[in-house]
């Protein structure tokens, strides 16, 4: 049976029961994760399994029923900054002694006992909280509410206002938009180990010029005022306080090394410390930061020419400080020592992504070996670097880990078949029960759709001295002797990584069963690579990334099966930008029949802060890099049928990024065509606009690719 958009946005999840948010339970014992309900995608259930039985069970919570109020600006702007648009349970966490979970639903913190699933609501009736978190004993609950932060203690609901000023343009507990949207920084708040101080982040968006979005809806316009922080201008001001729990009195710690610098990371070491990660404006400088014993002392500094990504992989294990580092030319794991030394433990790994956990002499560790479309799991000697992998290969492997109970839950997808989550011995290396996900049974609700599905073949080309992977998906049915259409998939952008061996996007069948081939490439400048892979970008964004993709162009043309004369470029955000300048190189190398750009940024000065200069600088500081990665400028040579979509209520890649392409386009008198969402935002999620959207893109594609 084919699948269609109706299926794939409807309802049902057609992934299955995917686990999210995967967690242990302090001691060990309890696997716990994040499931959407069978007939209810937009509902996230809480799941519980314990690994010495098999006993697998949901927390009934009675909060299934869709949200009865409207969230809060800041509650909207979270889902919209994580990606994140489902209801029910958003979040948890457990406490220290395995028994209870405090629930984040529907703006409320709910402690539940994980026995008999006795709840109780710790935040006040009819308020809203955003950034729940629970203490690291679990006395307290934090939250904030109207800009300020607030705890409630567990066991007698007794609420204390630790902040007064929230309001306007200042937020109390939260971080602010630049980290959530480019620095993946989700927590304005932390609590020490004793649970005495909370330290927070005081955002104040007064330096960033009041600009107004309109938001055009479906029944008239919204006048949005925004401080977005366009790049080159000015950013918000964060301040670092550290709050007394018991007496509300306030000290402010002067984290920045520069007038400038972004508040990359804050974390709290088992013995109290504080450790922050200074970023400069221009981030090729980071500095880590320790605050005890009244001082502040400098750990370490990653400088670089171009640009220093971020992570979370700040550890800490007996004496000690375990880091990832891109120094060497590629993210490996490093043991920092206390006079400040850095060694690098040499496990031989290509490259190093997460580190799990870690005790005295290990560290269990996520990256690859020699496939960066691969991720295992190993387990790294911290003396002596000695590597051993865990895990299978030719797939991709994530986990969560606990270094004191000894148990990993490692979640596995392959390009076959649907992700597993499986419970390991760390001390025996062994797998045990399958805690979530399973096989395409027929019970599965995909598995009527499997006579019809298209696997995804991967390859890799070589060009300008890199290796290139991609993923190929052949159109469905497929039939020697004949040529077809392929549609470039493009996604291109700095960071990113698309091809990967998992199991698709079911997206893309939409495409193969409606008789279009798929490729997606992997160029430079993306994520999981060496760094000179990523830095090439620098200084200009769009150049050898459509240098790349011209060069999978080249190799779909060796096959018999691709028509050559229809071969389109699609792609969303980044994407969508890429699609344009793809549309747009010189005449003499036109390669694509017809484009579709969806969401683009078109002129990076309307980007922000953070995203856009770690590539390009400053407008001011490289006006010509700027001016050569725009795409305003070359919209008078695209002559091929363009489709132009954008949310009308878009905040990240703003509606001002569409409205001028089309009036360059128009001046350029070049033919569009446009189609506009009111009150969508950037990730047009709304299964109707995703419906409509996916409608209109194939419409458009089965017209301007017609045989010829």
């Amino acid at each position: 049976m084919r699948l269609t958009l109706e299926a794939l946005f409807g309802p049902v999840p057609l992934a299955g029961p995917v686990a999210a948010q995967i967690k242990l339970s302090p001691n060990g014992e309890i696997a716990s994760y994040l499931r959407p309900a069978p007939e209810d995608r937009e509902r996230l259930q809480l799941w519980l399994t314990a690994l010495k039985t098999g006993r697998a069970w949901r927390l009934s919570l009675n909060l299934d029923a869709p949200l009865v109020t409207e969230l809060t600006t800041e509650e909207k702007a979270e889902r919209e900054r994580r990606r994140s648009f489902a209801g029910g349970v958003t979040s948890y966490a457990w406490d220290m002694h395995s028994e209870r979970i405090l629930l984040s639903a529907n703006g409320a913190a709910h402690l539940v006992n994980v026995s008999d699933g006795d709840t109780h609501t710790l935040t006040p009736p009819g308020t809203r909280q955003t950034g729940i978190r629970l203490s690291p004993r679990g006395r307290f609950a934090s939250y904030v509410r109207d800009g300020n932060l607030f705890v409630g203690e567990v066991d007698n609901g007794r609420e204390r206002q630790l902040t007064q000023d929230g309001g306007g343009t200042i937020t109390n507990g939260l971080p602010e938009f630049i980290a959530q949207e480019e620095m993946q920084r989700f927590d304005g708040h932390w609590w020490s180990p004793d649970e005495t101080t909370v330290v927070f982040c005081r955002v104040d968006a007064a330096p960033v010029a009041e600009s107004y979005r309109h938001e055009v809806l479906a029944g008239g316009i919204d006048v949005v005022p925004q401080r977005y922080p366009f790049a080159g201008e000015a950013n918000t001001e964060v301040r670092l306080g550290m709050v007394d729990v018991e007496t509300g009195a306030t000290r402010w710690l002067p984290w920045a090394l520069g007038t400038d610098d972004y508040l990359a990371r804050v974390q709290f070491a088992p013995d109290g410390s504080l450790y922050v990660q200074a970023q400069s404006r221009d981030q090729r400088r980071l500095t880590l930061r320790r605050f005890h014993n009244e001082q502040w002392e400098e750990l370490l500094t990653e400088a670089s020419p171009t640009w220093i990504n971020l992570h979370d992989n700040l550890k800490f294990a007996g004496e000690h400080v375990l880091w990832t580092s891109e120094r060497t030319g590629s993210a490996q794991l490093f043991v920092c020592g206390p006079d400040a030394t850095m060694r690098l433990v040499e496990a031989g790994l290509g490259r190093v992504n997460r580190i799990l956990a870690a005790d005295a002499d290990h560290a269990w560790v996520t990256g690859w070996r020699d496939d960066p479309t691969t991720q295992d799991v190993f387990e790294v000697a911290l003396g002596s670097g000695a590597c051993r992998t865990l895990t299978d290969g030719r797939a991709w492997h994530d986990g969560v880990a606990s270094a004191k109970a000894g148990v990993a839950l490692i979640s596995r997808t392959a390009a076959t078949g649907p992700g597993t989550v499986q419970a390991m011995d760390l001390r025996t290396h062994r797998f045990g029960r399958v805690v979530a996900g399973g096989k395409f049974t027929a019970s599965h609700p995909y598995f009527a759709y499997l006579d019809a599905h298209a696997e995804s073949e991967f390859g890799d080309i070589q060009h300008a001295g890199e290796t290139l992977h991609f993923r190929l998906t052949k159109p469905s049915p497929f039939a020697h002797g004949r040529r077809y259409p392929i549609l470039v998939h493009v996604y291109g952008g700095p960071g990113v990584q698309r091809v990967r061996r998992e199991f698709a996007p079911l997206m893309l069948q939409i495409f193969a069963q409606a008789g279009f081939g798929v490729f997606e490439l992997d160029n430079r400048g993306g994520g999981n690579r060496h760094k000179a892979f990523e830095d090439a970008i620098h200084g200009q964004l769009g150049d050898v990334e459509v240098e790349d993709q011209l060069a999978g162009v080249a190799y779909l043309r060796s096959l018999p099966w691709v028509d050559t004369e229809r071969i389109a470029v699609f792609g969303h955000s980044y994407g969508g930008y890429m699609a344009l300048k793809c549309l747009s190189v010189t005449k003499d190398r036109r390669v694509f029949a017809a484009g579709v750009s969806i969401a683009p940024v078109t002129r990076w000065q309307l980007y922000d802060t953070h995203y856009t200069e770690r590539y390009l600088g400053t407008p001011a500081e490289n006006p010509a890099g700027y001016d050569a990665s725009s795409v305003l400028g070359t919209v008078e040579t695209i002559d091929r049928p363009l489709l132009l979509i954008h949310g009308m209520a878009d905040d990240n890649v703003l509606f001002t990024h569409s409205t001028e392409l089309m009036r360059a386009l128009q001046n350029a008198d070049v033919p569009f065509e446009l189609m506009t969402y009111p009150g969508a935002k950037h990730a047009l999620q709304d299964p109707s606009v995703a419906i409509h959207r996916y409608r209109t893109i194939l419409e458009f594609f089965r017209r301007t690719l017609t045989a010829r």
